[in-house]
């Protein structure tokens, strides 16, 4: 049976970079309000006419395959994490493939939002351990920002959430020392509702019209303090379970990449893991919480950045909506 191992990883994101005082001129708000209660600084928002969620992930994409020292021609399959997809239907994953010239090879979507990647990880990991596949890419990639409500009624969520891309190359090793050494996927439905996008829903009469729009159902309702609540106790939990699985311990751990929901999330799960600042990777003051590009995006900077070594333990862990929670533990 095969390994999978992380043999390359790349990351897209647009030029426009907006700050808390462009976001203050929106609505009511300040820098001060937004770092004390996300730790986010700026975000990324696309380019409309020139950045779509396909062309980032295909920048991403391009960069990992590179990475991982392999043509394009060598991927047999496609995984595409992503709430926003460019289309209703088909899903992100065919345009993709359309754009990298892979036609005829599977394309897989995930819509678990905050934690599709960990979830998309997982599944590569089952394909390739099973022998069905070599070379999966798997991505995340998200355009939030279009669709933020940006006056004062939503400006919990808006100073939150922004845009970009990430990705990395699944590989088949028969190296027994490293690779992906467990997954681990969790959810509970029953907080569905604290943190979601309610329309365009097929289950209305109408799915579609101007009333619903005027609702703001069309917008993403969070209930943050819920999320907050449930999101420090699974993080925690998920990762314990990862190490645990495994017969290591927080100390052990060389990183944690966590899925940069808030920066109070992840320091207070640093504070209760007795981590070193070394230990633990965060983004989000500069990036946002861009949803399932969230760990990509910090796998491949944390790469490019030399915080990820060969041999290194890394655990990657991701909670959101759904409630869906996640972990990967991997042996560099």
């Amino acid at each position: 049976m095969k390994n999978s191992i992380i043999a390359g990883a790349g990351h897209y994101l647009p030029e426009r970079i907006v700050s808390n005082h462009e976001l203050s001129t929106m609505m009511n708000t300040n820098d001060a309000w937004i770092v004390e209660r996300t730790g986010i600084r700026e975000r990324r928002w696309f380019t409309p006419g020139k950045d779509t969620v396909t062309s980032m992930a295909k920048a991403a994409s391009e960069i990992a395959i590179h990475n991982a020292g392999i043509q394009t021609r060598e991927i047999d399959f496609i995984i595409f994490a992503t709430i926003t997809p460019d289309y209703f239907i088909p899903g992100n994953g065919v345009l993709l493939q359309r754009e990298l010239g892979l036609q005829g090879i599977g394309a897989l979507d995930v819509r678990n939002a905050c934690s599709g990647f960990v979830y998309a990880v997982s599944i590569a990991d089952q394909y390739i351990k099973s022998g069905m596949y070599r070379n999966i890419l798997v991505v995340g990639a998200e355009i939030q920002s279009s669709a933020l409500d940006k006056s004062d009624a939503g400006r919990s969520s808006a100073v939150i959430f922004a845009d970009g891309a990430g990705a990395v190359v699944l590989q088949a090793s028969s190296d027994t020392q490293r690779g992906i050494l467990s997954t681990h996927l969790h959810a509970d439905g029953d907080h569905a509702e604290e943190l979601y996008v309610r329309d365009p829903g097929s289950s209305r009469e109408v799915r579609v019209s101007q009333e619903l729009i005027d609702s703001g159902s069309f917008n993403l309702q969070m209930n943050g303090n819920a999320v907050f609540k449930h999101a420090v106790v699974r993080f925690y939990e998920v990762v314990q379970e990862a190490l645990k699985a495994n017969h290591y311990t927080a100390q052990d751990l060389d990183l944690l990449i966590p899925h940069q929901a808030n920066l109070r999330i992840s320091q207070y799960l640093q504070e209760k893991m007795g981590l070193e600042n070394r230990q633990i990777f965060n983004n989000i003051m500069s990036y946002g919480n861009t949803t399932a590009a969230t760990i990509p995006i910090a796998i491949s900077e944390a790469l490019a950045l030399g915080k990820i070594k060969p041999n290194d333990l890394v655990c990657l862990a991701a909670f959101g909506s759904g409630f869906a929670w996640a972990s990967a533990l991997v042996r560099w």
